[in-house]
């Protein structure tokens, strides 16, 4: 009886590790955006987001240059994904690799199409040194003198308010105090 609840139990929670396992590999089948792609695993679409980075958003500027690069890099390529859990959304979170050994994550950062993500990845120095080339170099999204970070984007659309438009003082990002236009001063 004990042997049989030991049994029981690891066809249980054998197919549950397998699920979690913390490396695997696979094809990607859709690039959706700078950081988020599908990945086949188990002969299903499984979302990966890219950790550490953040690309900007659908809409926002340089956001389908981030695509394309993410796309050249791993569009219809077996990758290896070394997996850091789940993000809110049950995307699995992880490094990518494509077959040559390059990091797709560090590629992005590396060549300006995304931020190094501090707040999900505090202290990576990796990261924060190929952000600081890339705004050094003026790489992608760099060449741009005020690059609006996705999280300031995604702040400023879940507010409901339209980015700054500098030939629009009265526009929403410039409004002063109880929602009175702030005129700048001449």
């Amino acid at each position: 009886m004990k042997r049989l609840a030991i049994i029981l139990t690891a066809l249980i929670y054998w197919p549950t590790t397998l699920l979690f396992a913390s490396d695997f590999s696979g094809s990607v089948v859709s690039v959706l955006d700078g950081d988020t792609i599908e990945v086949l695993h188990y002969r299903h679409p499984e979302r990966i987001r890219l950790s550490g980075i953040d690309c900007p958003e659908k809409g926002q500027a340089y956001s389908k240059n981030a695509r394309q690069a993410a796309s050249a890099l791993v569009f219809g390529k077996d990758v290896i994904l070394q997996t850091h859990g789940y993000d809110k959304y049950k995307r699995t979170l992880a490094d990518v690799l494509v077959p040559d050994g390059t990091n797709v994550n560090h590629e992005l950062v590396k060549e300006g199409w995304c931020w190094w993500y501090r707040k999900y990845a505090p202290g990576d120095t990796v990261l924060e040194g190929l952000e600081n080339e890339a705004r050094a170099g003026r790489k992608g999204l760099w060449a741009d003198r005020q690059p609006v970070p996705p999280w300031e984007w995604r702040k400023i659309k879940k507010l409901g308010m339209n980015q700054a438009n500098p030939r629009n003082p009265a526009g929403p990002m410039n409004r002063g105090m109880y929602g009175v236009p702030f005129e700048p001063v001449r």
